[in-house]
């Protein structure tokens, strides 16, 4: 029990270093917001702004790696916390592929409405200032922590990717929580039609958290937002891109309550953290 709880203390300061470096790297940037740009001052910048996705890079790696090890952790000493009952939970077939396929759908759904992957039919980037392409191009100042530095790249004229720091973070935990939402859920559903006593709210609980960034693009979408975008926000004004990174966040809490209203309900169930379904 004793290694058990050290083996855990190790996966959670694995993942909780990922997270402080990512808050650091962007806190990096709160002094560049109103700074004047210099010819000398750009070498600097450029490589922070390289730093700043290698830290992005690294700090994913170290959160996956520590939820993972948690993960086997959980099902090879299994107890009746809840952080195991989810583990043994999705811990079948059925549920990991419905855990891919959800994570990786909401994924690319997330990138196509928060504009991380662009496809503008009707607009050439080459008339806003851009070379033929293909291009890659960092920009590394000046806006709020988060949205800096950004990437551009444009694969032709209509197709390319800007990338925003805290769009991509959001993009990587949500779409995880996504799924894992729609894995637990599928679990829950499995035990409801075998017999159990869930009911309909346990097996469509999570279902209903199943696309935070709705809200957010509907919003923009009726307001409009984005008529008079610059060379540097070509898809995306600075303003509507903080409302839809507004709106997704919120929803983290959502995300992250749901699967342990749903763990409860297993463990009030059956009586203990073992979750077997069919698979």
């Amino acid at each position: 029990m004793e290694k058990q709880k050290t083996l855990g203390r190790s996966h959670l300061a694995l993942i909780l270093v990922g997270f402080l470096a990512i808050t650091v790297s962007f806190l990096a940037y709160a002094k560049n917001n109103n700074l004047i740009i210099t010819p000398s001052a750009m070498p600097a910048l450029q490589n922070l702004a390289v730093a700043t996705y290698l830290v992005l890079l690294a700090s994913f790696a170290s959160i996956g790696w520590g939820l993972y090890k948690m993960y086997k952790t959980k099902i090879t000493h299994s107890d009746s916390t809840i952080s195991s009952i989810i583990a043994n939970a999705i811990h079948n077939k059925r549920s990991k592929q419905i855990f891919i396929i959800s994570a990786i759908g909401y994924g690319i759904f997330f990138a196509f409405t928060s504009g991380i992957i662009i496809y503008k039919p009707d607009i050439n980037a080459t008339d806003y200032g851009f070379p033929t392409p293909p291009h890659i191009e960092l920009s590394p100042c000046c806006d709020l922590p988060g949205y800096m530095p950004m990437i551009f790249a444009f694969f032709t004229e209509h197709v390319g990717l800007q990338i925003i720091p805290i769009n991509l973070l959001l993009l990587v935990t949500v779409s995880f929580l996504v799924g894992l939402n729609f894995a637990v859920s599928s679990t829950v559903f499995t035990i409801a039609k075998s017999g159990g006593r869930l009911g309909a709210f346990g097996a469509v609980t999570g279902l209903f958290v199943g696309c935070p960034t709705c809200a957010g693009t509907v919003f923009t979408m009726l307001f409009g937002f984005g008529a008079g975008a610059t060379t540097f926000t070509l898809f995306l004004t600075s303003f509507e891109a903080q409302i839809q990174t507004i709106f997704i966040a919120i929803s983290i809490p959502i995300l992250l309550v749901t699967p342990v209203i749903m763990a409860k309900k297993i463990r009030s169930q059956n009586g203990s953290c073992a979750v077997e379904p069919k698979q």
